[in-house]
């Protein structure tokens, strides 16, 4: 047996595995994504007092065995529950939907501390209420794309280079096989585009970079909410090559408020 392995995780996904015992996958700080079983977690809530929940943030001890990727979680304390996600249906869709777009992309032991904070950051303001759910979807997926190497080039046409600021048209497109805007001279026919007002292309490329909190501040109007959305969920789905189960929900529970 290799020594205990100490940090701190959340929580992404949990599975029943058996009739006692849960596998859950974690985002840590410093092993990126990681999955241990939890032994006995469902048969007695003295175990781990009831604390394996999902988005919650603990202190994991795991033993560790050589040449196996599946840890055994030995103790966990709680540093923080963020409770009131899971007792609102929106924000917790919100919060499924970052979770598994994390463990779909990542893969295990690959070390993305700019992953964990971002996704500490989003939740935690999930939690306190402080910011609407849909701007912290937008800034969520544009940090994301950024730390994963596939930001998408808002800023000058991807052909010939003009600066999104020298384009005329108020509208204009995005080609997803290019991975940027093109302007009308540039465009030709391609089934892989969203059109994007620039206005909104403009408020997206404020919460690309600096600081979070900076970004979060930033007023977007309600159009530019929705085309941002729209735009973002679409360029995920590009990259990964699917919709997302979480996604589907997400689109479900915001036509029922529409």
């Amino acid at each position: 047996m290799m020594p205990n392995l100490t940090l701190p995780a959340i929580i992404l996904r949990r599975v029943d595995f058996g009739d006692y015992d849960l596998i859950l996958t974690f985002f840590s700080l410093n092993k990126g994504k990681i999955s241990a079983i939890a032994k006995s977690a469902k048969k007695s809530t003295k175990r781990f007092g009831g604390i394996l929940e999902l988005f919650s943030v603990l202190r994991l001890v795991c033993s560790t065995a050589k040449g196996r990727e599946l840890l055994v979680l030995q103790e966990a304390d709680l540093i923080n529950s963020f409770s009131c996600i899971r007792g609102d249906l929106k924000k917790t869709a919100y919060a499924s939907y970052f979770a598994e777009l994390i463990n779909e992309w990542s893969e295990t032991g690959s070390e993305q501390e700019g992953i964990y904070r971002l996704l500490y950051f989003v939740l935690d303001q999930l939690d306190i209420c402080r910011i609407p759910e849909e701007i912290l979807s937008i800034i969520f997926q544009m940090r994301f794309a950024d730390i994963v190497g596939v930001r998408p080039n808002l800023s000058v046409c991807t052909d010939c280079r003009i600066e999104i600021d020298r384009i005329k048209e108020d509208r204009v497109a995005f080609d997803f096989s290019k991975g940027g805007i093109i302007c009308q001279k540039c465009a030709c026919i391609s089934v892989n585009r969203f059109f994007l007002s620039k206005g909104t292309i403009k408020q997206l490329l404020w919460v690309e970079s600096g600081d979070l909190s900076k970004a979060a501040k930033i007023r977007f109007t309600p159009s530019s909410v929705k085309e941002g959305l729209g735009f973002l969920e679409s360029f995920i789905t590009y990259h990964i090559g699917k919709e997302l189960q979480s996604l589907r929900f997400l689109k479900q529970i915001r036509r029922k408020d529409e």
